[in-house]
């Protein structure tokens, strides 16, 4: 049996970034880091966009190179998961059978991609887009001649996956079970640009489309829709969200329901337990107080620099401002803040002219901005945002007034 100072489960973007801050803060003590892949922490977010178009080798996407972690001491347990962990004992099993003891234990293992649970859904050519190893699957797929993609889910992966296969000659149909793409996370305008933008490109973009079955022997050949309509498929990319890998904390008893629950310090309801990244769901400032995960690679970043603070003996609340990011085509999507609950929305500019933003408030007070090659807005709607202002929604949507100009009205 080996004590580690600090065992950090999960090598995303979360636990990558704990570690490197608590090395940078001067920490001194064991550092291991957990990871499922056999890869040294990685980017995610390029899967689905540079590294899915070959625009950017694998080794461009290493968080540091992989000699920094001996560098630094920080050991990195590879192809490898935390299967069961016992709170009181201060210990975690590891799915080799070997047991470590540990002072903090910092849970950042993320999410699984949410699968398909209707007939078919087990068939050869039906993948997520989620790691390497899901991607390096579909693009040899592709290279070996598949050309008709269906893509079931209009969130931000599946656009995203829509627009660079279509760049890539495939024939792609986007099927989203809702009446709009982004809807959980956008409003209506956003939502309708990009619609019109994929159909534009060539995809064939349907909403309300529920998947009742995929159609085939051995290998997916089809969709089949609630309706009966039959869509030709060579390949299927599900990109309806993920499940938090969350099992083992829950079954020791930490408090959770989606995902598991943390309090200001990112500390769980488990004694030197803490948690990150897209599995921590906790009460977030900027969505006044509501319990909920953020999806994000700031969010997985920032969460983690709190807890080497805390680790480190320097606890501060975290109080992160969230943003996002999407490149599809050549357009650049960036939002500031959250829209959730949002009561109204303004437009700027012009979709037309594919440079926009949406402005979204909450009884009159400014929560979120959704930026379409705008980034004037974005930089200054975040001001308006973090200082929680209810600036004149006219002078909101005379897109000739810079946004910094409300903040000091």
């Amino acid at each position: 049996m080996t004590k580690k100072n600090v065992l950090i489960v999960g090598a995303g973007h979360a636990g990558a970034q704990c570690a490197i801050a608590l090395r940078q803060g001067g920490f001194t003590g064991s550092i291991a880091l957990v990871g499922r892949e056999n890869e040294p922490p990685y980017e995610r977010p390029p899967l689905s966009k540079e590294y899915f178009a070959r625009e950017k080798t694998f080794e461009r996407l290493y968080i540091r190179p992989p000699q920094f972690w001996a560098d630094k001491e920080i050991e990195l347990i590879l192809g490898t998961s935390v299967t069961a962990l016992d709170p009181a004992g201060h210990q975690a099993t590891l799915s080799s059978g070997d047991v470590l003891d540990y002072d903090h234990l910092v849970w950042a293992a993320g999410g699984d991609p949410r699968r398909l649970s209707c007939p078919g859904a087990g068939l050869a050519g039906v993948h997520a887009v989620r790691t390497r190893e899901d991607c390096d699957r579909l693009m040899g797929e592709i290279d070996g001649g598949v050309r008709h993609v269906a893509v079931i889910g209009g969130g931000y992966i599946g656009l995203e996956a829509a627009a660079v296969l279509t760049k890539m000659g495939c024939q792609v149909t986007l099927l989203e079970a809702l009446p709009r793409v982004l809807a959980r996370v956008a409003g209506p305008e956003l939502s309708t640009f990009y619609e019109a933008e994929h159909r534009a490109h060539g995809v064939d973009l349907r909403t309300s489309a529920a998947v009742e079955s995929l159609i085939g022997e051995g290998r997916v050949r089809g969709v089949r829709l609630a309706d009966g309509e039959e869509i030709a498929a060579d390949a299927v990319i599900v990109g309806i969200g993920i499940v938090p890998t969350v099992g083992p904390l829950i079954t020791a008893g930490a408090a959770g329901g989606n995902g598991v629950d943390v309090d200001q310090f990112c500390r769980t309801s488990l004694p030197d337990v803490f948690a990150v990244g897209d599995c921590a769901a906790f009460a977030c400032d900027y969505a006044d107080g509501a319990v909920m995960r953020v999806e994000s690679v700031q969010n997985a970043n920032d969460q983690a620099s709190c807890v080497a603070k805390g680790i480190l003996g320097m606890p501060t609340p975290y109080r992160a401002f969230p943003w996002f990011w999407s490149n599809q085509y050549d357009l650049k999507l960036q939002t500031a803040g959250l829209s959730v609950g949002y009561d109204q929305t303004i437009l700027r500019g012009s979709p037309e002219a594919r440079s926009f933003s949406v402005v979204y408030l909450k009884a009159g007070r400014m929560i979120a901005i959704d930026c379409v090659n705008m980034v004037k807005d974005y930089v200054q709607g975040r001001k308006l945002i973090e200082a929680g202002a209810a600036p004149d929604p006219v002078a909101l949507a005379d897109a000739s007034v810079p946004l910094k100009e409300l903040l000091i009205a």
